[in-house]
């Protein structure tokens, strides 16, 4: 999965679970930007590029960005 700042391939995978509540969140080494992808939505939860006009936008997600060819 593409980080949706920097379009890095590398991410850390966090699996969240809480009483019966499951979230698989995303953290780009190399940027910081951590996010999480819902129902073919990626969603940003930490944007480091907040302040600046390069700023993160949520898109959608396409079958080929799963790969990690």
């Amino acid at each position: 999965m593409k980080c949706p700042v920097c379009k890095s391939h590398e991410h850390v995978d966090i699996d969240l679970h809480s009483d019966g509540f499951t979230e698989g969140i995303m953290e780009c080494p190399s940027c910081g930007t951590i996010w999480s992808v819902n129902h073919g939505v990626t969603e940003i939860v930490k944007d480091p590029q907040e302040k600046s006009f390069l700023e993160a936008q949520s898109e959608c997600v396409e079958g080929d960005d799963y790969n990690l060819d």
